[in-house]
């Protein structure tokens, strides 16, 4: 065990030394979250809406109709009542609800006028103003094709509110983002950048043929960048609590387990990396070019996964960023519990697990 501990020494005291390490490290998290403080514009397709009908008369089921016609959106879900809005919102698939009044059509002929309430997820303000501006444009060609042919006017009057976020901050989008991909990135490259340089000196044979086990080795040499991924996720907490006054609804104790066990899947994804990489330069070309683009395009962090092509909406899945980001928006905007994140969770954990299990095989197999 004193063998164990001091190689992880060894390894902190090499990681200070090394002033570009420490500039990725913390230089590069700090710079990111303040430059993706700022809004980025994005277009949706096929959102996940659901319609809360009151009326459920001919003229709502015409709405409904040209809605669903649309590029933009597709209606998953039929809701009764008011009381199951937040819970759907909180399952974190449907963006926006779309609620009837009661008797709409009736209002229309007799009043000239009825009320659509257009309910959105504010996490991602950027989405939700777009939802809500498509909304209004179909409307507002309804209301044309309605007037056409009467004299007195009859109008459709939509109500907006947002959830979560009602003052449309951008910054509630970025900051979760940027933590998924500060994390997954550091994590990654650094790790296989570590085991990798070993094995390009050739001091790897050295250490597996010391006292120290091989899983004692691997465990020495990612355990410092466990450590310093911690620190980088409370830097990026603290920086959104009293910089950009972001405020975090759900639990800190779930949101330092989920950050941790994603933390240490970007480590395990590192050890993989590492055993296909011969030289550091490798190392870090796969981790910024092979990690780097689908995390930041691909992880739903700046465009809606729903609205691109299926096949990238499918290669999304295997990345293990596009989990996380859903996690830590749930917990700090929705203040959810594990009870709506389980599944995401599962994941994580499959993940991790899967990479563990493949690098153990790579590894054996050099071993022999």
């Amino acid at each position: 065990m004193k063998r164990f501990i001091g190689f992880i020494k060894k390894e902190f005291y090499h990681i200070f030394r090394d002033r570009r390490s420490l500039f990725i490290l913390f230089g590069m998290p700090i710079a990111q979250i303040m430059l993706f403080g700022f809004a980025i514009t994005n277009e949706i397709n096929n959102v996940d809406i659901a319609i809360l009908d009151h009326s459920k008369d001919a003229t709502t089921e015409e709405i409904i109709n040209k809605i669903s016609a649309s590029k933009y959106f597709s209606i998953t879900q039929f809701i009764d009542k008011e009381s199951d809005i937040e819970a759907i919102f909180k399952k974190g698939k449907v963006k926006a609800i779309l609620n009837f009044e009661k008797d709409f059509s009736k209002n229309l002929i007799k009043n000239h006028n009825a009320r659509i309430q257009i309910i959105t997820d504010a996490t991602d303000p950027n989405t939700a103003n777009s939802i809500t501006n498509y909304v209004n444009a179909i409307l507002a060609q309804y209301q044309k094709e309605l007037n056409k042919d009467i004299s007195v006017a009859y109008q459709v009057i939509p109500q907006t509110r947002m959830v979560y976020n009602p003052e449309l901050k951008s910054v509630y989008m970025f900051v979760p983002g940027v933590m998924t991909v500060i994390l997954m990135l550091v994590s990654a490259m650094m790790t296989s950048i570590s085991i990798t340089r070993e094995k390009e000196l050739g001091t790897m044979e050295i250490l597996l043929v010391s006292p120290l086990k091989p899983i004692q080795v691997i465990v020495g040499k990612v355990f410092p960048y466990i450590f310093l991924s911690i620190i980088n996720a409370i830097v990026i907490v603290m920086l959104s609590i009293f910089i950009f006054k972001m405020p975090i609804q759900g639990s800190l104790v779930l949101l330092a387990f989920e950050s941790v066990l994603f933390i240490i899947t970007a480590l395990a994804l590192g050890i993989l990396i590492s055993t296909i990489s011969a030289t550091q330069q490798t190392a870090m070309m796969i981790s910024l070019m092979g990690l780097m683009l689908p995390v930041i395009l691909l992880s739903g962090f700046i465009f809606p996964i729903s609205s691109m092509p299926l096949p990238l909406q499918v290669i999304s899945n295997i990345i293990p960023a596009k989990w996380f980001n859903i996690i830590i928006k749930s917990i700090m905007l929705k203040g959810v519990g594990i009870q709506y994140i389980w599944k995401e969770t599962l994941i994580l954990i499959g993940m991790f697990l899967f990479f563990i299990a493949l690098s153990v095989k790579k590894y054996k197999i050099r071993l022999e």
